[in-house]
């Protein structure tokens, strides 16, 4: 079987949900393709899958956008990301590629990250299999469809109706995630460590893993947010891993403290088996692959839906959310210098209390006693693509 998975913008947390199914599908024998903006191009291949690139927006229209979704206010910001971002401007850069695509690859089963919508408009119009691969919450998720909706009609109209209404896939927990698709099923990925599989650690000092994702480090803020974490680690009794992404150089920075190795980028996987705790802006990839490691959370959330993200994670337990107030207007405000005492009591708390990594692990548990990756892809085949 042919299986296309579609990604649009935002990097790595947007692809990587569709990593375990893909590499589920290739070790089965399937032939995959991922498609998506010429960006996304370099982190494909390296991550050893094809890549057929579509289009993008120009940047010009982009930045402007990007720029506004840390301080807007929140529907505000959910209505430029939702509607004009990924339901408007990357569907219309998209959609000639994506038909493209289907036309000359001809895919019998379509994987889609939520975000693109070029895909669906192809795949639903043709009757292909399409199922969403979550990368947030669910019901965050079915919001966005009713707010791109506007923009989605232009391109097909019903298209938002046949998105609720088609089979989504979520690595995310029930019991933090409870979902409004009728169709929805639960899948483990194959990468780091079941809470019951972590290895010994044997060290005196602890060790953190903090990271503020990909997009980040495309904003004029991304700097005061990386100097605001150094502060609060500065004084901290850890061994301290910082990844800035691949938009940053870590040389901007300044000297580090002697704790404290900054690296553009590393494998997710390849760390959480051997951290004590996760310092992250709530991203559903880095926050959710913790606690499905069994390590507990500092979230410090910027925009998008890590405010809504780290409080589930802190009202079950599993960690604590650092945020600022927000200005009379309803917007928000990113944090700063001030805010690194705040940052640093909540990671020492988080160490401190094995509680924190008790809730993490019994979340763990749940997600990983979901089938895996390769069991639903198994399932999608002889069903056909359907569900």
């Amino acid at each position: 079987m042919r299986v296309l998975a579609a990604c649009s913008l935002g990097g790595s947390g947007h692809l990587n949900p569709l990593r375990p199914l893909l590499r589920a599908a290739e070790r089965q024998g399937h032939e995959t393709l991922v498609a998506g903006p010429p960006a996304l191009g370099d982190l494909v291949i390296a991550a050893g899958h094809r890549f057929a690139a579509c289009g993008e927006p120009a940047e010009a229209d982009v930045a402007p956008i990007r720029e506004r979704l840390p301080v807007a206010p929140a529907a505000e910001a959910s209505r430029l990301a939702n509607r004009e971002l990924f339901g408007r401007m990357a569907t219309e850069a998209m959609l000639p590629g994506m038909a493209r695509v289907f036309d000359e690859w001809c895919p019998e089963l379509v994987l889609r990250d939520p975000c693109e919508y070029a895909s669906a408009v192809v795949a639903h119009g043709a009757g292909i299999a399409t199922h969403q691969v979550g990368i947030s919450v669910a019901d965050g998720e079915s919001a966005s469809i009713s707010i791109a909706a506007p923009a989605l009609e232009r391109f097909r109209p019903g298209l938002a109706d046949e998105l609720r209404a088609s089979p989504y896939l979520t690595q995310f927990p029930a019991s933090l995630d409870p979902s409004p698709f009728p169709r929805t099923r639960r899948y483990h990925g194959d990468g780091g460590f079941a809470p019951g599989r972590r290895p010994a650690r044997g060290r005196d000092r602890p060790r953190l893993y903090v990271s503020f994702g990909t997009v980040l480090g495309h904003m004029t803020i991304a700097a005061d947010v990386y100097r605001t974490a150094l502060l609060a680690l500065t004084q901290l009794d850890a061994d301290v891993l910082f990844t800035v992404g691949r938009q940053f150089d870590p040389a901007d920075l300044g000297p580090l403290p002697p704790h404290v190795r900054v690296e553009r980028w590393v494998e997710q996987t390849e760390v959480l088996g051997d951290v004590d705790a996760v310092v992250c802006h709530g991203g559903s990839g880095t926050l959710f692959g913790a606690i499905g490691a069994g390590v507990p959370v500092v979230v410090v959330p910027l925009f998008a839906d890590q405010f809504e993200n780290g409080r589930r994670v802190a009202r079950a337990g599993a960690g604590l959310v650092v945020e600022r107030p927000g200005p009379p207007d309803g917007g928000r405000s990113v944090v700063g210098a001030d805010d690194a005492p705040r940052i640093a009591q909540a990671i020492d708390a988080v160490l401190g209390d094995a509680r924190y990594r008790f809730a993490a692990g019994q979340i763990g548990d749940e997600m990983a006693a979901t089938p895996s990756a390769g069991e639903l892809i198994s399932e999608l085949v002889q069903g056909g693509g359907g569900s």
